[in-house]
């Protein structure tokens, strides 16, 4: 039977959309899987480092790896599927550090009409119920404009910047995916982060359509944040000045409550904290603790 947590949560919600990218969005899905169908993952696709970097500059695609990782974070495990959809080739030729999944993927693009239908085709295989929907189909890069002018383009050199940026765009500019705007203006609870502030949480909020679905929904918006600081520059950009930039984006809509670490200072009255650290690697996210921490608010 289900805990007390995941039962208030079935009962309060009918659809659930986390938004966000890299590990920390895999990790909140993992963490909710258990709604199945009622959980919608919007995921980040501006990522042009590692396998997935060589596949955009190679084939001009979609970041295909936060897609395949919250896809492996939601398949059932043990699977033959999945062990193979995060199989990393290691050898002496060109496919040496690509992954398996990144690489079924953009084949199954290449067959397929749309993204999303690759991305549908590989749930069914590895019989995944929620969704996951890319937060444009369009291939797009992050840039970032510094305060003395510069601008810095690629995930790869925003991370690696020394100064914090003053804004960020994308480039080319893409319109998100309907799927992804529908289900959040019909969504009863969305959740922005965990995840890299400026790499993963701000690309899907940097799409006007999107920011504007959330501001028309009435579904209750909750914002949970980083366990330990990130490295520079997000690092440098304080909590207060990140919901700032993330109620900015999405317009009239304000957040209404910030699931923070324990340890976290700051005084908003929205903010609810909790020991999310994980006992066996405290740079994670604790599920049940997740957990708790999305029923009770």
């Amino acid at each position: 039977m289900d805990n007390p947590a995941k039962q208030r949560i079935k009962q309060e919600y009918k659809q659930v959309v986390a938004i966000g990218g890299g590990h920390g969005l895999g990790r909140v899905l993992s963490s909710l899987s258990f709604l199945g169908s009622r959980l919608t993952g919007i995921v980040a696709t501006t990522d042009n480092g590692g396998s997935t970097g060589r596949l955009r500059e190679d084939q001009d695609c979609i970041a295909w790896g936060d897609l395949r990782n919250c896809l492996t974070q939601l398949a059932p495990k043990p699977s033959i599927g999945s062990l193979l959809f995060e199989y990393r080739f290691n050898a002496e030729s060109e496919l040496d550090g690509h992954n398996l999944g990144n690489l079924i993927l953009m084949a199954l693009d290449q067959l397929c009409v749309r993204p999303l239908e690759a991305i549908n085709l590989i749930r069914g295989l590895l019989k995944i119920k929620s969704k996951i929907i890319p937060m444009s189909e369009e291939p797009t890069h992050l840039v970032a404009h510094s305060a003395c002018g510069d601008r810095v383009f690629g995930e790869l050199n925003v991370d690696s910047m020394s100064q914090t940026p003053i804004s960020m765009t994308l480039e080319p500019e893409v319109e998100a995916t309907c799927e992804a705007t529908n289900v959040v203006k019909n969504a009863d609870l969305i959740i922005i982060g965990p995840g890299s502030f400026l790499t993963s949480i701000m690309p899907p909020l940097l799409m006007p359509e999107l920011g504007k679905a959330i501001q028309d929904s009435n579904a209750k918006l909750i914002y949970i944040d980083n366990i330990g600081q990130e490295a520079a520059p997000a690092g440098n950009i304080s909590l207060e000045q990140r919901i700032a930039w993330c109620e900015k984006l999405i317009g009239l809509k304000k957040i209404d409550q910030i699931i923070c670490h324990e340890s976290v200072s700051c005084d908003d009255e929205r903010i609810v904290r909790y020991a999310l650290k994980n006992q066996f690697n405290p740079a994670l996210h604790d599920k049940e603790a997740l957990i708790k921490a999305i029923a009770d608010i």
